[in-house]
């Protein structure tokens, strides 16, 4: 038998959890065709060298906000040069299924930090669908770099079916014509294969624009009669809801949470954002695990979403969603020009109620408001460089807030600062990544584009797996850690990926277990064409990734994207099964 692609003597792991072991892959005609402990015939075959190296199925990312990127940059080569082949977008209630190109300008912009214009330009250039059925097909004509499936936003339906006006106002609810409208849309969705819905209860997402905004998403307006006439049709369909709660409000989560369980009804599947470890709320860790054995236990089908890395963010002045949960921070943001906003920062009477919620200690939230806890790593003025607002507030005699605002007025973007939000404590990263009802995802690639980069949030995982063992100390095998990153994921959203068997589409990764250091936690940023140029951060470790392949082509070749990559079809969109539930 002959090859298009042999991978000599790599550890294999096949995303099943089994055991891993040293074996020869064939792959012929985008499939795994052998799996061998004798070599492979490599006669007219593109050879790759995996000693000493590992051979996983390609990763999943669960929680990506590509929806817009995907149209003009469909080889998405920030994540599959990590190793990951397949996406899911249309995460946080967002998509771009039904919405015109200026309503989801005003819903990403804000919310995703995706410069508003680009959003808008990008739609009006490529949107030529109306239905759930024809994206998908717009999708498939693109020259998709991964795999990507999807969820069906709920602020996009319930804005193309009410308008953005309405659908983000307090007392306006769908008429009944309104409501079977946004059912009809949910089922066609599920017809054309998306994994299911994806809600949104945070409070402090904020659309863009003049027609709403600053006012939160259209999904966070929805009463529980909507929910649940959406959640039955999910429910009849052994879909997905992937949704964020409300922390300002634990009964109105526990309501909705609660709607996992089955009891009387067929239960619900679940994906919920976010176990984390805070720094706000230290204790909320210990909860996340028993919580979601015990919905589970009741008859749910319930799952936490887990970034499972430190969640470092940085800023560029204020331009950081963190400070919408603050009254005032949400103030400055919904000001466009920094001529408004400086003269805001400025006022004594918005800094006084500034500096009162930041030393409110005692309200829910997802910031530790701790400028002690905030580097300074870019300012026109060096000799601020390295110190925290908190010291350099202390130099001055200032307030920490006065110390932040006086330099944001004085400097505006040009002040580049971090802060780690949460999973700091490693021992506790250990313990969520080892939890039966958390999902290992949330890297939220393609929208926050100067604030993080979690593209190789998978290596970095791996990497923390492999350290373990090799320092006698292990917290979970390399094989359960694959599995959760590959073949867990897509055996519960129902899409055919995450494995590596004979017969199984060739989508896979090989890694350098040697190379699986510190590179991968260096800062990196690369301009994004099709964003104007605007410069993100990214993340650069290529030693770590040997080839990737997506349907039995290599798009990825020593770290670096080959010619395929973004200009032939190797991805495609991914189906989600139908899905049986009690």
């Amino acid at each position: 038998m002959t090859y298009d692609t042999v991978i000599n003597h790599g550890r294999w792991f096949d995303g099943t959890g089994a055991p891993s072991g040293y074996r020869h892959l064939g792959i012929r005609g985008g499939k795994v065709t052998a799996v061998s402990f004798e070599p492979l015939d490599e006669a007219g075959a593109n050879v790759i060298d995996a000693e000493g190296k590992w051979v996983l199925p390609g990763l999943l990312d669960i929680h990506t906000h590509y929806d817009v990127e995907v149209l003009n940059g469909p080889g998405l080569s920030e994540s599959v040069r990590h190793g990951v082949t397949t996406v899911m977008i249309g995460s946080c209630s967002l998509s771009t299924v039904h919405v015109d190109p200026e309503g989801a300008g005003d819903l990403f912009g804000r919310v995703e930090a995706i410069p508003r214009d680009h959003v808008i330009a990008a739609l009006k250039h490529s949107k030529d669908w109306s239905s759930a059925r024809e994206f998908v097909a717009a999708l498939d004509r693109l020259p998709l770099g991964p795999n990507v499936f999807a969820l069906i936003g709920h602020s996009d339906i319930r804005t193309a079916v009410m308008g953005l006006d309405r659908a983000t106002r307090k007392n306006e609810k769908p008429t009944e014509a309104e409501q079977a409208r946004m059912e009809e849309m949910l089922t066609e969705a599920l017809d054309a294969g998306f994994a299911g819905m994806s809600a949104q209860q945070l409070l402090f997402d904020k659309v863009d624009g003049d027609v709403a905004r600053s006012r939160t998403l259209p999904s966070t307006y929805a009463k529980q009669r909507e929910y649940s006439k959406l959640n039955t049709v999910l429910r009849n369909r052994g879909r997905v809801l992937q949704a964020g709660p409300d922390p300002t409000s634990p009964l109105k989560t526990a309501r909705f949470i609660a709607s996992t369980v089955g009891w009387r009804r067929k239960k619900l599947k679940m994906s919920l954002l976010s176990a984390a470890d805070l720094k706000a709320v230290p204790f909320l860790v210990h909860a996340f695990g028993p919580l979601g054995r015990i919905l589970n236990k009741l008859g749910g089908d319930f799952r936490w979403q887990h970034l499972p890395v430190p969640f470092e963010v940085y800023a560029d002045g204020i331009d950081l969603v963190i400070f919408e949960e603050l009254g005032a921070g949400a103030e400055a943001l919904h000001l466009r020009t920094q001529v408004e906003r400086n003269e805001l920062l400025k006022d004594e009477a918005y800094r006084r109620r500034f500096r009162k919620e930041y030393d409110r200690n005692l309200t829910p939230r997802v910031w530790h408001r701790d400028f002690f806890d905030a580097e300074i790593v870019d300012s026109p003025d060096a000799s601020v460089i390295g110190k925290t607002f908190g010291a350099v507030g202390d130099e001055r005699g200032v307030h920490p807030v006065d110390a932040y605002l006086d330099m944001v007025v004085e400097h505006g973007t040009k002040l580049r600062w971090r802060t780690t939000i949460s999973n700091h404590r490693p021992k506790y990263l250990d313990k969520l990544a080892t939890e039966p009802a958390v999902q290992i995802g949330f890297s939220d690639a393609g929208a926050h584009l100067r604030n993080m980069a979690f593209y190789n949030m998978g290596l970095r995982m791996l990497r923390r797996v492999h350290d373990a063992e090799r320092a006698g100390q292990p917290f979970m095998t390399l094989e359960h850690a694959v599995h959760r990153l590959t073949g867990e994921l897509a055996d519960w959203y129902g899409v055919d990926a995450g494995h590596l068997r004979e017969g199984d589409r060739a989508d896979l990764v090989v890694i350098d277990p040697r190379h699986l250091n510190a590179t991968l936690d260096e800062y990196h940023e690369e301009e994004v064409s099709q964003y104007g140029g605007l410069s993100r951060m990214v993340n650069r470790n290529d030693a770590a990734v040997s080839a990737v392949f997506v349907a039995g082509q290599q798009v990825i070749a020593d770290g670096r994207p080959t010619e395929t990559l973004g200009t032939e079809r190797t991805g495609r969109f991914l189906r989600a099964a139908e899905q049986a539930t009690a």
